[in-house]
């Protein structure tokens, strides 16, 4: 078999244009992703429909306690019994597999997140079913590139057309595919890089609106358009987004470092289970991706409208209590969405994001009508709303209008997306095309921005590169960072097989430099543990001097290291050690202290400008 699959690469070879195979993987690549899309969509609403469609609309629904129990425990049970791999966090696992992993993810990855991510959220799990897509589409690109041989270059474009045909099919948004792969990814592509890109994007979305039809996700009817007195709500939309993304970020990492501190799978179930499910109870709508919800507070009218999203719940007998739900909502879907994945579920946050922003645009513009609503009165020109003055009678420009409850409801989409993911862009195009809601460019654009500006003054990272940040595994568009972070230590370490002792005389240094090459050699202990080195040139003076041999030692001979690196230390580390030291050579130990070898400054500057040759080629 391995013969007939090396005549085929060898074909390959020779017949096609590395150039134009990238083209033709890009496209297969957006047709597996958008199917892979479509399917986990179907297996989420068919297992949805089936368990929930007959349920109250107006009392409270008991199987909400259960079902998402059930899917997280039969998710858990799939993933350690069958998959017997973590396949959590997806996103995070594709910066980690680009930046340490020459981007090679593993052949389950293409289906295993399909399948656990659908069970989880038609059960009711709290969580997005897009992180595990672009999972699954990554892989997809990851084993393509493999499977053929190609490079770690090629293939890391690949795991990016992945990702980007994912976004784009799942979302039918091609452009916010191609955005995100740039923006949240970090993947630093040349201009030549970008056509696989596209390729795989455009597939995905043609493919999607072929299967599923030409609507978008969320049909959004435009009330109002931009307008310019709205300007300081959209600021302050803005500040509130960035905030509810800190609080968002903050309470999801302590929450999962708790889960975590648990130890055993069995007792972050049984804690995170009951969480869930009362939550689910006592608000309905955190049950699944909330998209239907979505769809309400962007398409209402009004109270009778909007007094859907309480249905099945114990709201739903008293709408007065709208906002106080909606905010019961804001305040619990972290708790909701942690408690899913650390239960044993599988998910994203990417949807929680979209819905945590809905709802927070939706009670910001209800909050700011009730505020700045009363006095304003439609008597301005083409429209304008004036504020009548109480003693003069007269009517003056509005600095503060009332605003229309859907658009900021679309607003606040982009807000939150924005400031969890760092990911102004991506915010932008994606909510103009999931919804059509273009006119609402500019608004998008401010709150996007502005919400981002809030939360990096807090947190610099996003919710999926902050760990990897902190561990200095992550890729970024500093071209110098990219390339010491995508380089390994193992690629550096010269192993040395020739070790001296204290209480060796010059005589055995002699012997040890006579049948060898290098200039400096490490002193250890008995148990391998690095002591100092020995440089040649504090031994040339005395060597040829036999009557020496056995008088001097290596501890009289032997210098303090200039500083000592690890073998866990992050490639932009050893350069700034290079640096503050001035060192040429450096001696790598293990956790243990034990010596493993030597790193060359020389060495790690000849396979940077390989690497930075590699990664500008067109």
């Amino acid at each position: 078999m391995n013969q007939y699959w090396n005549h085929i690469l060898n074909w390959r070879t020779a017949h096609i244009k590395d150039r134009h195979f990238m083209l033709i993987l890009a496209f297969v690549i957006g047709v597996l992703t958008a199917f892979a899309g479509l399917l986990l969509k179907w297996i989420i609403g068919e297992i949805g429909h089936l368990l929930t469609h007959q349920f109250s609309i107006t009392g409270v629904n008991w199987l909400y306690l259960v079902w998402p129990v059930v899917g997280i425990l039969i998710t858990g049970l799939f993933v350690r019994y069958v998959v017997r791999d973590d396949i959590g966090h997806g996103i995070t696992k594709i910066l980690y597999a680009i930046a340490r992993k020459k981007s090679h993810l593993k052949a389950h990855n293409t289906w295993s997140s399909v399948l656990a991510s659908g069970i989880t959220i038609g059960f009711g799990g709290s969580v997005g079913a897009e992180a595990p897509i672009v999972l699954t589409g990554s892989a997809i690109g990851s084993n393509l590139g493999q499977l053929f041989g190609l490079d770690s270059k090629r293939v890391m474009l690949l795991v990016g057309c992945g990702a980007a045909g994912a976004i784009s099919g799942i979302f039918k948004a091609p452009v916010a595919g191609l955005v995100f792969t740039l923006e949240v990814l970090m993947l630093d592509f040349t201009l030549g890089s970008l056509l696989p890109l596209l390729v795989a994007s455009v597939t995905a979305a043609a493919v999607t609106f072929t299967v599923s039809g030409l609507g978008n996700l969320f049909e959004f009817h435009l009330v109002s358009g931009f307008a310019a007195e709205r300007i300081p709500a959209y600021i302050l939309l803005g500040i509130v987004c960035g905030l509810v993304s800190l609080y968002f970020t903050r309470v999801m990492n302590w929450l999962e470092d708790s889960f975590r501190r648990l130890g055993s799978p069995w007792k972050r179930f049984l804690v995170a289970a009951p969480m869930l499910s009362v939550l689910i109870f006592l608000f309905p709508s955190l049950y699944g991706e909330g998209y239907e919800m979505i769809r309400v507070l962007l398409n209402g009218r009004g109270p009778d409208d909007w007094v859907q999203v309480m249905e099945g719940s114990a709201f739903y007998a008293f709408p007065h209590l709208l906002l106080v739900y909606l905010a019961g909502i804001i305040l619990f879907k972290v708790f909701a969405t942690t408690a899913t994945n650390s239960g044993g579920g599988c998910g994203g946050t990417f949807a929680p994001s979209l819905f945590l922003g809905c709802v927070a645009g939706f009670v910001f513009a209800s909050l700011w009508n009730m505020v700045f609503g009363p006095d304003v009165v439609p008597a301005g020109p083409e429209g304008h709303s004036m504020v009548q003055d109480s003693a003069t009678g007269l009517g003056h420009w509005a600095i503060f209008q009332t605003v229309p409850e859907s658009n900021f409801s679309l607003l606040g989409m982009a807000g939150l997306m924005s400031g969890v993911m760092h990911a102004p862009l991506t915010g932008i195009f994606l909510i103009a095309e999931l919804t059509g809601g273009y006119g609402l460019l500019l608004p998008l654009m401010i709150v996007a921005t502005v919400s981002y500006l809030t939360i990096i003054i807090f947190e610099p990272h996003s919710i999926y590169t902050m760990r990897l940040a902190r561990k200095g595994e992550l890729v970024t568009h500093n071209k110098d960072h990219a390339i010491l972070t995508l380089m390994s230590m193992d690629s550096v370490i010269e192993r040395y097989e020739e070790h001296l002792h204290p209480n060796d005389d010059l005589g055995e240094i002699v012997r040890h430099i006579s049948s060898s090459e290098r200039d400096v050699f490490p002193v250890v202990d008995d148990a391998g543990k690095l002591l100092a080195v020995l440089i040649l040139d504090r031994v040339r003076h005395v060597m040829f001097r036999t009557e020496l041999y056995h008088q001097l030692h290596v501890r009289d001979l032997m210098s303090q290291c200039a500083a000592r690196l690890t073998t866990n230390d992050p490639m932009e580390l050893v350069m700034q050690t290079f640096d503050r030291t001035k060192a040429w050579t450096l001696p790598v130990v293990d956790a243990d202290g034990l010596f493993v070898g030597f790193i060359r400054r020389s060495h790690v500057t000849a396979l940077y400008r390989t690497m930075l040759h590699d990664l500008s080629e067109e």
